[in-house]
């Protein structure tokens, strides 16, 4: 699969639940219409429609699917906004996020687990208000960290246990984090092309991983957005595009 971006080219790349290195160049108004051709827009900017999760905790506020939790009533485990309009499997997914103290994540090829809570499990996309893990893949509800930020890594089962191997180190952790602004909107890329998965912020690649170890590495599944359980917090989500992959 090809990835490439530059300043005029650019390669793009459930049932409901029953609740309420690349180069970082600007895109021209005619890269953003090329690359968003074939993709499917997620969410319409207005209501919830499409969407599905624990009632109250998520709204639309400014154009941006949001969620929020408060000191006066925190959540009890992560609970998650589960897109109901299909499932994932090969695909590339662009989104601009901004948030607001706490963690969050948007999951993929994942399953439900709970779906009265809209708990789910399965590949996560992390990020955060700090500056420690936005940007790499984690296994909510499973095998934890798959790469840290900065990593390349494959993953692997000997003696009957996951072993993540580090294959090479792309960039150090503090320095990708000074392509993330805070509080402040950022564009998130995940592309899933067979068992190898891919995390890119702002154009930067956060994390590359092929996954394999064939009795764990998830082929399909829903896709989530995340609150996560702790202090108050606030995240927001816009302009959410998936294209299908071959």
């Amino acid at each position: 699969m090809q990835f490439l971006r530059t300043c005029t080219r650019v390669g793009l790349l459930v049932g409901a639940l029953g609740l309420v290195a690349l180069t970082g160049c600007r895109l021209t108004p005619r890269a953003v219409a090329n690359e968003r051709a074939g993709a499917v827009a997620l969410f319409n900017g207005k209501d919830l429609s499409g969407w599905a999760g624990v009632a109250g905790l998520w709204t639309v506020e400014d154009g941006a699917i949001t969620g929020i939790t408060t000191k006066d009533k925190p959540i009890q485990n992560n609970t998650f906004l589960v897109w109901t309009n299909g499932t994932v499997d090969n695909f590339e997914l662009k989104f601009h996020y901004r948030i607001f103290n706490g963690n969050s994540g948007v999951q993929y090829r994942s399953q439900v687990v709970d779906a009265e809570k809209a708990i789910v499990g399965g590949y996560q996309a992390d990020l955060e208000a700090g500056k420690t893990y936005s940007g790499i893949l984690y296994e909510e509800r499973g095998r934890g960290i798959l790469a840290l930020r900065g990593q390349r890594t494959r993953i692997t089962e000997e003696n009957g246990k996951t072993t993540v191997n580090l294959v090479d180190e792309m960039a150090k952790g503090p320095e990708l984090q000074k392509y993330i602004k805070e509080e402040d909107w950022n564009e998130y890329t995940i592309i899933a092309d067979g068992n190898h998965l891919m995390h890119f912020i702002n154009g930067k690649a956060m994390a590359d991983v092929v996954d394999a170890q064939p009795a764990k590495a998830a082929k399909s599944g829903v896709l989530a957005l995340q609150i996560h359980v702790g202090p108050p917090m606030k995240v927001q989500f816009k302009d959410l595009y998936l294209k299908k992959l071959p």
